[in-house]
């Protein structure tokens, strides 16, 4: 390693004096919120329900207004000229498109079926009855497993990369272009995957998450920041604003698994053992994906704030859309809804640790830290 090298990796490793208590201990805040959550569901079902009745389209009202103060936080501190650089250097958006719709799809589907159809199927037993046709449970989680693997992120990716100093107009591209093909190949993919002639995805809450999830948010961070900038400027933004906006993003994530628990913490008590059996494959398949889009960001030769976003948007998944579809074919208490929320259950601890490794490997690539979040003082952890 050379002298360079060292110096990086020491650097990397001494991020909690500068991160705040939230930053610090967000996987331990994580854990509590889903124990919470699933509590408040147990205890309180009424509001649970109550809550959970709130929307439109399958979309939880909610929740959207939760994803809403998580990504606008983000949004505000982007350099949209950033965006421009992005459409200059297509590579990573390219490695996106290649890993999302040519290879994410097809690994789950491998996974689901040789861990729940095959190697666990003698521990799931039983059968369900889905629009009138009865099926065996594993197969229902398969579905569920499926829904998830062709539903690439398309809002909390950008909290991930914010995490991880990652490149957020990069980021926000990519959300952009997976956003617009989801619209389009989510139901013939699925249609396909799951080998069912009467698939019928609802593209009304495709198009409606996608708006509320990451339109609003965009549309008044750009306004916000523009507004910002030429009334008050950038020291003041910088000092001020932000000061006070930075716990807004992480706070929302956390009352957001609070919410997502409540209404879903049921399925999960009822059903121990099923869970640690679908969260193998989706443990495997989040892993496998992330690995696949790291190493080949390294041969690409991409920078780390470039590579770290390309990788994780590819291991996270849209989880919103996956369990309103689920819900929406299968039914609220099918095995295929119930597979959507375990996907919620291991995806933010997951992906907590794969930003932690993205941060402890950043100088295994060529750096460039201007294209990370201008002015953000957690910037210098890695330079």
């Amino acid at each position: 390693m050379s002298p360079s090298d060292t110096n990086n990796q020491q650097s990397i490793n001494k991020p909690a004096a500068t991160l705040s208590v939230f930053q610090r201990y967000l996987t331990l805040w994580v854990l509590i919120c889903i124990v919470v959550g699933i509590a408040i569901g147990r205890l309180l079902p009424g509001v649970a329900v109550a809550l959970d009745a709130m929307s439109i389209y399958q979309v939880s009202m909610p929740i959207a207004i939760c994803l809403f103060f998580m990504m606008y936080p983000i949004m505000v501190k982007i350099d949209f000229t950033q965006i421009d650089r992005a459409f200059r250097a297509p590579k990573p958006v390219a490695l996106t498109m290649v890993v999302n719709w040519l290879i994410k799809p097809f690994t789950m589907l491998l996974f689901a079926q040789f861990f729940l159809g095959y190697l666990f199927r003698p521990l799931i037993t039983g059968t369900e009855l889905i629009r009138g046709q009865e099926i065996a449970i594993a197969d229902s989680y398969i579905a569920g497993a499926i829904l998830l693997g062709i539903a690439p992120c398309t809002a909390m990716v950008l909290m991930w990369g914010y995490l991880s100093f990652g490149n957020q107009g990069l980021t926000l591209v990519m959300v952009a272009v997976n956003s617009l093909v989801m619209l389009f190949i989510y139901a013939p993919l699925g249609r396909w995957l799951l080998s069912a002639s009467d698939l019928t995805v609802p593209w009304a809450t495709i198009v409606l998450s996608v708006l509320i999830y990451v339109g609003l948010p965009l549309l008044c961070g750009v306004y916000s920041r523009h507004w910002i900038l030429k009334h008050k400027g950038q020291e003041w933004f910088d000092s001020q604003f932000l000061k006070y906006l930075d716990p807004v993003a992480i706070s929302a994530l956390l009352i957001t698994l609070v919410l997502l628990f409540a209404f879903k913490g049921e399925l999960i008590v009822n059903n121990p053992l099923h869970i640690v059996l679908i969260a193998v494959p989706l443990f495997i398949q989040t892993n496998f994906i992330f690995l696949i889009g790291y190493v080949a960001a390294q041969k690409l030769k991409l920078s780390y704030e470039d590579a770290a976003p390309a990788a994780m948007i590819g291991a996270s998944n849209h989880f919103e859309v996956a369990i309103a579809t689920a819900v929406t074919l299968f039914g609220l208490n099918s095995g295929a809804a119930l597979a959507t929320v375990v996907g919620v259950l291991i995806e933010v601890p997951v992906m907590l640790m794969l930003v932690e490794i993205c941060k402890r490997t950043a100088f295994w690539f060529p750096r460039e830290p201007e294209k990370a979040s201008l002015r953000d003082p957690r910037c210098q952890i890695l330079s």
